[in-house]
């Protein structure tokens, strides 16, 4: 049977070796801290995502165009 030997009296490698042992995964579950942006703020990104939209669509004159191009 082997005596027990206090965890600061054990040499740097038993110590390491120990500790390593006692260390878990996380798992699933991700540990970073995450916030929600506020919507009152001002997004640049987002506006670009916007104009860039209203360029594609003609300015909102798709549905017309269709509407228009459909008759006879």
């Amino acid at each position: 049977m082997s005596k027990y030997v206090s965890l600061d009296k054990r040499s740097k490698k038993q110590q390491k070796e120990y500790h390593s042992k006692q260390r878990r995964t996380w798992g699933d579950f991700n540990p970073v801290t995450r916030s929600v942006p506020s919507g009152k703020a001002y997004n640049r990104k987002k506006e670009k995502e916007r104009i860039s939209k209203e360029f594609r669509d003609g300015f909102g004159a798709g549905p017309f165009y269709l509407l228009y191009s459909l008759r006879p």
